[in-house]
C-alpha cells in the first residue's frame, strides 16, 4: 500500500460536486492530507463530418471568459447511466445533433491530483441536424462548425485552451493513425 486513508471529511457539496479532506498515511508512516474534489464522470463527444468539426462556446466562470470546446458534459441525476447513454444526450443537448454512429476513443483523467472525475470521449459520426435542448445553466451556449485546420490553429493561437478538448483531439489523430 503506497497511501492509506486514515478517514474522510465533507466539507463542501452542491449538486455538481463535492469537496472531502481525507487524513492520509504514506508508505513511511508519515501522515498528511488530500483534498479531493468529486464529480460525476463525463462524456467529451467529437462531432466529426468530412473535415468540419463541431464545437460550442460558453462563458467559463472560473476563468472569466468566453472559451470553445468540444461538447462536453455530466449528469449528476444520472450518474448511473452509460457513457453511451450520456454521450448522445450530451450532443443533443447542446448541440442538436443525433449521431448514427458513436465510437469510443478513450478515457481522460480531468485532473488526478485533485478531482476523482474522468471522462469519456466519443467520435460521433453519420450526424443529423436537430435542435438544441440545453439546459438553463447553458443558455448562453453557442454552437458551430470549423475546419479541422482552423480548429487546430485555434489551439496554435491560443484560443481553444480545453484541456479535455485538446486531449480528446489527440486520442482522434491516434484512431485516425490506426485506422487501415
Amino acid at each position: 500500500m503506497i497511501v492509506e486513508t486514515l478517514g474522510s471529511r465533507q466539507v463542501y457539496a452542491n449538486p455538481w460536486m463535492t469537496v472531502r479532506e481525507d487524513p492520509i498515511r504514506r508508505a513511511d508512516g508519515s501522515t498528511g492530507i488530500y483534498g479531493v474534489v468529486d464529480k460525476p464522470d463525463y462524456a467529451l463527444i467529437i462531432p466529426l463530418d468530412g473535415e468540419r468539426l463541431r464545437l460550442v462556446e460558453q462563458y467559463r466562470y472560473p476563468l472569466g471568459m468566453r472559451r470553445w470546446e468540444f461538447p462536453q458534459g455530466t449528469a449528476p441525476e444520472l450518474a448511473e447511466e452509460s457513457p453511451l447513454v450520456l454521450a448522445e444526450r450530451e450532443l443533443r443537448e447542446e448541440t442538436g445533433l443525433r449521431a448514427g454512429k458513436l465510437v469510443e476513443l478513450g478515457l481522460l483523467d480531468v485532473a488526478p491530483g485533485m478531482s476523482s472525475q474522468r471522462g469519456r470521449v466519443f467520435l460521433a459520426t453519420q450526424l443529423v441536424e436537430g435542435f438544441h435542448e440545453r439546459e438553463h445553466e447553458e443558455q448562453d451556449m453557442r454552437s458551430a462548425w470549423f475546419p479541422r485546420a482552423e480548429f487546430e490553429a485555434m489551439i496554435t493561437r491560443g484560443e481553444i485552451t480545453d484541456a479535455q478538448s485538446i486531449a480528446a483531439y489527440t486520442l482522434l489523430l491516434l484512431h485516425e493513425h490506426a485506422q487501415p
